[in-house]
C-alpha cells in the first residue's frame, strides 16, 4: 500500500512536470499582455500554444522563444484585434486552461459532419462548379474553407445531407461525390492526375493547418508562373551557424494576423524543431528569426535543402495573404445558396482567391476575397453590380483586417525585452541548479 501510494505521488510529480505552465501579465507592458508558457520540450508544442492565441484572433506583437535541455520557455506580447491589452478575465482564463490542457491532446469534433479535402488547378469559375455539384448531388455546405496559390487551390469542406441533416456515410454516395468533384477540378483536362477529392481521414488536424499541409503535399511551392509571381516583399533566409549546429532562418515581410503560425507551422511539419526565436513587428512589418535543427538535432546539411525551406516558408506566408475585395455574404441558410452567389461571381468575371464558409443557428456567414479574371483589383462599379444582384443588405465590401501598432510599442520594447531576459534568466538558472536541465551545445 505505501508503494502504491508512492507511485501515486510519483505519476503526479510527473504530470505536473510535463504539463506546460501559463502566466499572464498585464503590468509589464503597457502596450500589451504577456504570455508567458513554461514547457517541456516536445514537437508541436509551441505550434499548439501559437495556434490557441491565434484562432482567438489575438496579434501576436513579439514574441521570444528559448529552450535548453528539456525544457522551453516562450513569452508572447499579444493584443486583441484592435490593438488593445487583453482584459476580458474569460479570455485570459480560456487561454490558460487551453495551453495548460494542450499536454493531454483534448479530441477534436467533427459534430455529425463528412468532411472533403480537395487539391487541384485553380481557374476563374472552378468554385462556382463546385458548389453547384453539391447542391445537386443534395449536400449541404455548412463550413468551408478554400485557399489560393501560385495556381493551385486547397479546400475542406464540411457537408451533411440536405434532407436528413446527417452526415454522408453511405460508401457508394460518397464515391460518387468525390468522382464528379474530381472531374470538376480537372475541367478540360481529364488526364490530369494532379486533382484529387477524397473524404478526409485526418479529422483530428487543426484544419489552416491542414490547408498548409494539402498546399505542401501538392508542391504549390515549386510551381511559378508569370502570373503568378512571387511577392517581392516576402524575404527569407538560411543561413548555418556551424559552431552551434543550428540553421538560421530569417523571415521579413508585411505583418498579418496569424503570420506566426503560418511560419512555425511549416517548419513543424518539414520535421524541423524550433530551439530559439525572436519575433518583432513594427508598423506594418514582421521580422522573425528561428535556430532550427532537424529533429535528430543536424542542421540544414545540403543547398538543395536550403532553398526548399526558403520556398516553403515563401509560400507559407504567402497563401493567406489577402488579395482583392473582401465581400461578406450574411444570408438565411437555403439549398443552392453558395452555387447561386458563386454563378454570380462568376458570370459578372469576378475570381474567388480565397474564401471562408461557416453556419450557425440558420444563418449563412460567407467571407469572400475577389479580384478580376487577371488577379487585379476588381472595379468598384462590378463589384456594386453584383452586390445589386444578390442583394445589397446580404452582401457587403468589409475592409480587409489589417493588424495594428499602437505608438508606444518601439518605446517600449527595450525596457520589456530587459524585463523579460532578466526573468528568463532567472528561471534557466533555478533550473539548472535542481538539475532538471543541462546544457545543450
Amino acid at each position: 500500500m505505501a508503494m502504491k501510494g508512492y507511485l501515486d505521488e510519483y505519476e503526479k510529480l510527473v504530470i505536473r512536470m510535463n504539463t506546460p505552465r501559463v502566466v499572464i501579465d498585464n503590468g509589464v507592458c503597457s502596450s500589451a499582455t504577456i504570455v508567458k508558457v513554461d514547457s517541456p520540450r516536445g514537437h508541436g508544442i509551441l505550434l499548439e500554444a501559437v495556434q490557441i492565441l491565434t484562432d482567438l484572433n489575438l496579434s501576436i506583437k513579439k514574441a521570444y522563444i528559448s529552450s535548453d535541455g528539456r525544457w522551453n520557455m516562450d513569452v508572447f506580447h499579444v493584443t486583441d484585434i484592435n490593438g488593445n491589452k487583453l482584459n476580458d478575465q474569460s479570455v485570459l482564463s480560456y487561454i490558460e486552461q487551453s495551453i495548460e490542457t494542450v499536454y493531454y491532446g483534448e479530441d477534436i469534433e467533427v459534430n455529425g459532419l463528412t468532411a472533403l479535402e480537395l487539391t487541384g488547378t485553380d481557374r476563374i469559375g472552378l468554385l462556382s462548379e463546385m458548389f453547384a455539384v453539391l447542391s445537386d448531388l443534395n449536400c449541404d455546405v455548412v463550413d468551408a474553407k478554400l485557399w489560393t496559390h501560385n495556381g493551385r487551390v486547397a479546400s475542406i469542406i464540411y457537408l451533411k445531407d440536405c434532407t436528413s441533416g446527417s452526415p454522408i456515410l453511405d460508401p457508394h454516395r460518397i464515391s460518387n461525390i468525390e468522382g464528379r468533384l474530381k472531374n470538376v477540378l480537372n475541367g478540360d483536362n481529364n488526364v490530369n492526375s494532379a486533382a484529387k477529392a477524397c473524404v478526409s481521414m485526418d479529422v483530428m488536424t487543426h484544419v489552416e493547418r491542414r490547408l498548409h499541409q494539402l498546399m505542401f503535399e501538392d508542391r504549390d511551392y515549386e510551381k511559378r508562373s508569370k502570373r503568378h509571381e512571387r511577392d517581392p516583399m516576402v524575404v527569407v533566409t538560411v543561413q548555418n551557424w556551424a559552431e552551434r549546429s543550428y540553421s538560421v532562418v530569417n523571415v521579413h515581410c508585411r505583418d498579418r494576423t496569424k503570420l506566426l503560425f503560418d511560419v512555425v507551422c511549416t517548419l513543424t511539419d518539414m520535421e524541423y524543431a524550433v530551439f530559439h526565436a525572436t519575433i518583432n513587428t513594427s508598423s506594418d512589418q514582421a521580422h522573425l528569426e528561428f535556430y532550427i535543427r532537424h529533429k535528430d538535432g543536424s542542421p540544414i546539411s545540403s543547398e538543395a535543402e536550403r532553398q526548399r525551406v526558403i520556398q516553403c516558408l515563401e509560400a507559407a506566408v504567402e497563401r493567406r495573404a489577402s488579395a482583392g475585395v473582401r465581400l461578406e455574404l450574411r444570408h438565411p441558410d437555403k439549398q443552392g445558396l453558395l452555387a447561386e452567389v458563386t454563378r454570380t461571381f462568376r458570370e459578372n468575371g469576378l475570381n474567388v482567391t480565397r474564401t471562408e464558409i461557416s453556419t450557425s443557428c440558420g444563418m449563412a456567414t460567407n467571407i469572400f476575397y475577389v479580384t478580376d479574371a487577371n488577379g487585379n483589383g476588381a472595379d468598384s462599379k462590378l463589384i456594386e453590380s453584383v452586390r445589386e444582384k444578390i442583394g445589397l443588405e446580404w452582401l457587403r465590401v468589409k475592409e480587409i483586417p489589417s493588424v495594428i501598432h499602437k505608438k508606444g510599442d518601439g518605446e517600449e520594447e527595450q525596457q520589456t525585452k530587459a524585463v523579460l531576459v532578466s526573468l528568463g534568466s532567472l528561471v534557466w538558472k533555478n533550473l539548472f541548479s535542481f538539475g532538471l536541465i543541462k546544457s545543450c551545445s
